[in-house]
């Protein structure tokens, strides 16, 4: 049996790397469309494209749930492949809703009517894709109201991380925050809203200063997927765990083991 996870790159591995250590008896199958990566650079309708390809090759291993760990993919990709069906007994879900949940102080799965929350001031750093979307602003207007939103596009920031290049995506992040500060002085809380940021999160931390709350995906996602698997079991699948990449899996594999510091051979699709 197995959960699928899907990312345009190795930042989802930090939701993988969350969910196992939660779920310790699921097994996952990782899929990242690296040949395409980054996705934050690239049109809406290329991106459904790309997303819907490898949530249906997921579907076909036998991955019952695929949970899109690209928030890129989340914003751009998600809601209309809701919204045209999925087939039956499958299910794709994305990374915004918990990190929401966590922020507005909800239960998994609380679709109760927006109400005031504590916090006010909010900064969202995303790729160029995700910003220009408004995704995460539609789907916290669902659950919270009075709210204030000033999104950061972090260029560069995933392209850096990809390639290993440690110190350039902490000087992106710097500036990013400096940018986003710029705009919003004092942000009570601040949303990490890209799978590979978590990698960086203790830059962002330093950069925005202590007094910030910085939401990072990967727990959340798992403590919302360990919620879902309890109230619908069935939706563990019958496919295998492993790693699937459309690009070079020797190169991805080399890159993978450098984020998690363990042994990932990924296996190409």
């Amino acid at each position: 049996m197995a959960v699928g996870i899907f990312d345009s790159g190795l930042g989802g591995l930090t939701v993988l790397n969350a969910a196992q250590k939660r779920l310790p008896d699921v097994d996952f199958l990782y899929f990242a469309d690296s040949a395409h990566a980054p996705y934050g650079v690239r049109d809406a309708e290329n991106i459904y494209d790309l997303t819907r390809s490898a949530v249906r090759d997921l579907w076909n291993r036998g991955c019952d749930l695929v949970i899109l760990a690209c928030n890129t993919a989340s914003a751009a990709a998600l809601r209309r492949m809701q919204e045209e069906g999925v087939p039956e007994g499958k299910r794709v879900l994305g990374v915004f809703v918990p990190l929401i949940e966590a922020l507005t102080e909800r239960e998994w799965g609380d679709n109760s009517p927006p109400r005031e929350v504590a916090v006010k001031h909010v900064a969202l750093f995303a790729t160029p894709a995700t910003v220009s979307s408004r995704a995460f602003q539609r789907e916290l207007a669902f659950r919270a109201i009075g709210v204030d939103v000033e999104a950061q596009a972090c260029g560069g920031v995933v392209d850096a991380i990809e390639d290993g290049d440690m110190i350039l995506a902490e000087a992106l992040v710097r500036s990013h925050v400096d940018a986003l500060k710029r705009k919003m002085p004092e942000p009570q809380a601040a949303i990490l809203g890209c799978t590979h940021y978590p990698l960086m999160a203790e830059t962002f931390q330093q950069a925005l200063g202590p007094d910030v709350q910085v939401f990072s995906q990967g727990d959340l996602v798992a403590e919302s997927l360990a919620d879902y698997l309890q109230r619908h079991p069935n939706m563990q699948g019958e496919g295998t765990g492993g790693f699937l990449t459309t690009g070079k899996p020797d190169f991805v594999s080399d890159r993978a083991t450098q984020f998690l510091r363990r042994q990932i051979t990924f296996e190409a699709t």
